[in-house]
C-alpha cells in the first residue's frame, strides 16, 4: 500500500505558495515562447521576477531551512548547487534565450524536487522550536506581480 504523503506544516506553507509562483515563472517563459514572444520581453519579466523574488526566497531557505539538515546531506548539496546554477542564469548567461530555457527548465525541477523530497525530509526532523522559528520570520507579503507587460497572455 503506498504511503500516505506528509501533510505540509504550516511553517512550511508559505515557502510552498512561493514555490507555485516560481512554477507559474517557468509557465510564463514556456507561454511567451509559444507565441513567438521576444526573449527581450521575457527577460524582464524574469529578472524582476528573480530579483523581488527569488533571490529573498533563496537566503531564506539557505540561512534557515535548508541548516535543519547536515550540510553533507545530498539533497541539500544539491538544492545549494541549483541555487548558484540559477544566479549564475539569471546574472551571467550571455545568451538571453539559452537562459531563458535552462531557467524554465531548471526552476521547475528545483522546485519539485525540494516539495517532494527535500521539504518532507526536512518536516521530519525539524523540531517543533525550529519550525515555530521559522513560522516567526517568514511572514511574507501576499505576491504582487509585475503586470505592465503581460506576454504571457
Amino acid at each position: 500500500m503506498a504511503q500516505k504523503p506528509l501533510k505540509r506544516h504550516d511553517a512550511l506553507k508559505p515557502l510552498s505558495r512561493e514555490h507555485h509562483y516560481g512554477l507559474l515563472l517557468s509557465w510564463k517563459i514556456r507561454t511567451g515562447f509559444s507565441k513567438n514572444i521576444s526573449a527581450e520581453r521575457i527577460k524582464i519579466y524574469a529578472d524582476w521576477f528573480y530579483k523581488t523574488q527569488l533571490i529573498p526566497h533563496f537566503e531564506l531557505e539557505e540561512a534557515e531551512i535548508f541548516t535543519i539538515l547536515n550540510p553533507d546531506h545530498e539533497g541539500i548539496k544539491k538544492v545549494l548547487e541549483d541555487h548558484k546554477r540559477l544566479h549564475y542564469l539569471f546574472t551571467e548567461e550571455p545568451d538571453i534565450e539559452t537562459a531563458l530555457i535552462a531557467i524554465e527548465r531548471e526552476l521547475e525541477q528545483h522546485i519539485r524536487f525540494e516539495e517532494r523530497v527535500l521539504f518532507p525530509e526536512i518536516q521530519k526532523v525539524a523540531t517543533e522550536t525550529q519550525m515555530i522559528r521559522i513560522e516567526k520570520i517568514h511572514q511574507p507579503e501576499a505576491f504582487q506581480d509585475k503586470l505592465d507587460d503581460e506576454f504571457w497572455r
